[in-house]
């Protein structure tokens, strides 16, 4: 009978073995402190960069008239990212948003010039349109089952088509001053620190209701302390955005408008049903659909919502222009998904917030108006862009947990 020996591991295997499990544990750590802080690396980052192109502008970047121009460009990225947001969170893609931006945005040049539709009319009618627009897409995906990535491209191209017919592929110009006012019109200055003032408000009276629920439900509640300082900071961020803001003309209209939809899309995803629902589409949609939820509903009422803020963004934009161009939301769709990525939206679906698309929204416009101060080429510009693009993505796929 052959007795077996065992070889005890020697102290330089021990200690390697200890080392790779310290490593390990080292970098588990890292991988969730950054998934936990996601919106304040994002805030970091953008403290570093607003930094490096002020000191290269020499002091130019950081003026108000500068950063209010800034604003309202973002803006317009920001109102089509609130809505990609939940279709990306749903697990799916809309490439369309660009041409229907232009679409939309022509329609209502079109209807104001032509047949001098009342703003008030206008906007409505426009917005209907885009939802019903973006209920067409979303039938074909949730219904016939065609995949979004085909079936948005092609509304990229149709969309696109039906512009140049109905423009003749000439600018619709000029728009009436009520249109032109939707993106070039200001709040006076103590209307924006009311709002100012509303806004920490509210963040007050959420963390004190977020401290007696957990309370409530015997969870850990943090110490006061830590809520002080959190809106401390808040109260300092605040009062400079509007500072800044209103030593130059005041609250850009575009720029409410987006911090009204951050305020509604945020309620509806984390206070309603069908918010719910839609992490829970892109989270696992076999098990969503088992448990009894409309899954192809949720996915069609998502593609009409950002319809809807596709026909605003085209808005905004003939009227920031005061005029609608062939050409005008070229780009526009990539530019979206890009401050979605950016923000911390998964593309694998079901984890995303409104408030990170719309940093990832400022990162993206900050890029293109400081490199454009700094005279550098476009296709520097592109390349820059499609790189923090990628890292975007790499982080993403390194710090979350494998499904």
């Amino acid at each position: 009978m052959t007795e077996t020996t065992s070889i005890a591991p020697s102290p330089a295997d021990v200690a390697a073995a200890d080392a790779d499990q310290r490593r390990t544990m080292r970098a588990e750590r890292i991988k969730t402190l950054f998934a936990r802080n996601k919106i304040l690396a994002l805030v970091v980052a953008i403290a570093i960069i607003w930094a490096l192109f002020t000191w290269l502008t020499q002091g130019d970047f950081l003026t108000a008239r500068n950063l209010s121009n800034l604003l309202r460009q973002m803006a317009i990225t920001g109102m089509l990212a609130s809505g990609m947001v939940f279709i990306i969170i749903s697990g799916e893609i809309d490439l369309s948003v660009g041409s229907l931006l232009g679409l939309l945005g022509g329609l209502a040049a079109i209807l104001d010039v032509n047949f001098h539709v009342p703003l008030w009319i206008n906007i409505p009618v426009v917005m209907a349109i885009g939802a019903l627009v973006g209920l067409f897409n979303g039938y074909w995906v949730a219904y016939l089952r065609i995949p979004s990535f085909i079936v948005t491209l092609a509304g990229m191209l149709a969309f696109r088509g039906v512009l140049l017919g109905i423009t003749g592929g000439v600018t619709i110009a000029p728009v009436s001053a009520p249109l032109v006012a939707v993106a070039q019109s200001y709040l006076p200055d103590i209307a924006g620190y009311a709002l100012g003032v509303m806004v920490f408000a509210a963040l007050a009276v959420a963390a004190l209701r977020g401290r007696a629920k957990r309370a409530q439900y015997g969870l850990p509640v943090p110490a006061l302390s830590s809520d002080l300082v959190k809106l401390g900071v808040a109260a300092v961020v605040i009062a400079g955005f509007f500072g800044i803001l209103d030593a130059y003309r005041g609250v850009p209209l575009p720029v409410l408008i987006v911090l009204v939809l951050l305020g509604a899309f945020t309620i509806m995803a984390r206070r309603t049903v069908f918010g719910r629902r839609i992490y829970a589409v892109g989270g696992n949609l076999e098990a969503t659909r088992l448990s009894g939820v409309n899954v192809q509903g949720v996915k069609l009422a998502v593609f009409g919502l950002m319809g809807a803020m596709a026909a605003l963004a085209g808005i905004a934009t003939t009227a920031r222009l005061a005029a609608a161009s062939p050409s005008a939301g070229t780009g526009a769709e990539l530019d979206c998904i890009a401050a979605c990525i950016i923000g911390g939206t998964s593309m694998r679906g079901g984890s995303g917030t409104v408030f990170g698309a719309l940093i990832g929204a400022l990162i993206i416009s900050t890029l293109d108006n400081g490199m454009s101060m700094l005279g550098v080429d476009t296709f520097w510009q592109m390349i820059v862009k499609g790189t923090i693009l990628l890292l975007a993505v790499w982080l993403d796929v390194a710090t979350s947990p494998k499904r």
